[in-house]
């Protein structure tokens, strides 16, 4: 049995996904299991809308995973095939889809902050729909990123994205309200010890995912 999925159709839908620009951080994913299948995998809600990885899906139902052009096929094993096997022991590390959305999300995140600390001291001042168009590309990637962890190390490390969010949310809140009670900001009025925390928890996180295992950053807290 086979199940057909336009990858250009998945990924039209979530870059078309509406977002309100004062959306909250992405609850934390519930368990998604399949009946008569060992394993579980994370499940992040959108909008209302389900999702989980392509190939936990795959892991979880036996089933491979190939690719045509612009279409992803998963062909699932027969019913009887995994009746026998054992329920697998949790992965240790991260996984490659974790850091690579994790990796995304910071990217977004660096350019955030990097164009309001600019603002801040070359006085060039950024509008609010272009500060409202980075929180809700970083809260999308955020949930994505969620929705990938599929190993104790990727859940353990989530946490400490949705910080990192928080924390830069503040920095831009705080640039804003600024902004509105001046037409210039005196980079000496300007809270910079938010942002070298901002920037040290991402340091921390990109190194703790080459290290290959989870390790608590104090600097994203």
């Amino acid at each position: 049995m086979k199940m057909i999925i336009s990858v250009s159709a998945v990924l039209l839908a979530v870059l078309l996904m509406p977002f309100n620009s004062h959306s909250q951080t992405p609850q934390k994913p519930s368990t998604f299991k399949v009946s008569g299948h060992a394993g579980e995998a994370s499940l992040v809600q959108i909008n209302g809308k389900s999702y989980v990885e392509l190939e936990t899906l795959a892991r979880l139902t036996q089933g491979t995973l190939s690719f045509n052009a612009n279409q992803t096929i998963l062909t699932l094993a027969p019913r009887d095939a995994g009746a026998h096997v054992s329920a697998p022991h949790a992965k240790a590390g991260f996984s490659t889809a974790f850091v690579q959305a994790s990796i995304e999300e910071l990217s977004v995140i660096r350019e955030w902050r990097i164009a309001i600390v600019n603002a801040v001291k070359n006085n060039n001042p950024l509008s609010e729909d272009w500060v409202s168009a980075h929180h809700r590309l970083a809260d999308k990637n955020l949930a994505l990123a969620f929705a990938a962890a599929s190993t104790d190390d990727d859940r353990s490390a989530s946490p400490l994205l949705t910080a990192e969010f928080n924390n830069m949310q503040k920095l831009s809140d705080l640039y804003i309200a600024m902004r509105k009670q001046d037409a210039a900001i005196s980079p000496d009025n300007f809270d910079t010890s938010l942002e070298e925390q901002i920037l040290s928890c991402a340091r921390g996180f990109v190194s703790m995912t080459e290290n290959h295992e989870f390790q608590d950053q104090a600097n994203c807290h």
